[in-house]
């Protein structure tokens, strides 16, 4: 799931070599932190979040299929 997350942020943001990725693991739930340099932040939310919440539904597609449950979080 990290993979991919960072996949998808690198290459909607201006400056990749920013992009961190961090996956916290637990029995049924990983949460996935995303930070970004501070002038690609919009470009990673969206218009009225509709990027990030593309992004959220790949990612419940993905971990859907492996039986759990991931959740993005995207930080500032």
């Amino acid at each position: 799931m990290k993979e991919l997350v960072e996949y998808i942020a690198k290459a909607l943001v201006d400056h990749p070599e920013e992009v961190k990725v961090n996956e916290i693991a637990g029995e049924q739930t990983s949460v996935i932190e995303l930070k970004v340099a501070k002038d690609d932040l919009g470009k990673i939310i969206g218009k009225q979040g509709r990027t990030a919440r593309a992004i959220r539904t790949i990612l419940s597609a993905a971990s859907t299929k492996l039986k759990k449950k991931s959740v993005l979080e995207i930080l500032e």
